[in-house]
């Protein structure tokens, strides 16, 4: 069904695109606000993507690879945005009262929250290659198409994030043990 909507889209029908848009907006942002951790930088980002899209779909030699070009065109899309926009602090979105119910509840909330924490603190380059290849679930052949980079760039990459994110995580952790062990000496 994509195939004929980017061959239709290809031959400028508007209507095919908008359904390419709206089959695929919610899979670009996702990735953009993985990447960009902001809202509003991410929905920026992905709109750029998608007026990429309308205005390179030409190009496109194989409509069933649209998927893996479309990642493409977004990445410099998120890539473009994060160099025009200030760093912003990330974006807290309030809890529901039914999600935090038991302490182990309270545990993962207070695990995402120190990943969160660790994965803002990653360069634009790492993120990119964890949310593609992790999140997206891409193999490293199809990271590395969509950020135009050798493959084993990407394996590089991924090292270091992993690294990064690893060593992030250990010094949170020690953080908020030093403050655990700071109450204890007040009490």
């Amino acid at each position: 069904m994509d195939e004929e909507l980017v061959v239709l889209a290809q031959q400028g029908d508007r209507q095919a695109f908008e359904s390419l848009t709206l089959a695929h907006y919610t899979r670009l942002y996702r990735v953009a606000k993985s990447i960009l951790r902001d809202r509003p930088t991410a929905e920026d980002a992905t709109q750029q993507a998608f007026l990429d899209i309308w205005r390179y779909i030409r190009r496109l030699r194989d409509p069933s690879r649209f998927n893996g070009w479309s990642y493409r065109l977004l990445v410099h899309a998120c890539y473009a945005e994060a160099k025009r926009t200030a760093p912003k602090v990330g974006e807290v979105e309030p809890l529901s009262e039914d999600i935090v119910s038991t302490a182990d509840d309270i545990r993962n909330v207070a695990d995402r929250d120190q990943l969160e924490r660790a994965f803002e603190r990653m360069s634009l380059d790492h993120r990119t290659v964890i949310v593609l290849r992790h999140l997206i679930g891409m193999t490293p052949e199809e990271v590395a198409e969509a950020l135009s980079i050798p493959r084993q760039t990407v394996y590089s990459r991924l090292r270091r994030a992993e690294a990064s994110l690893h060593s992030a995580l250990e010094a949170d952790a020690r953080l908020h043990l030093t403050s655990a062990q700071r109450l204890e000496v007040v009490r």
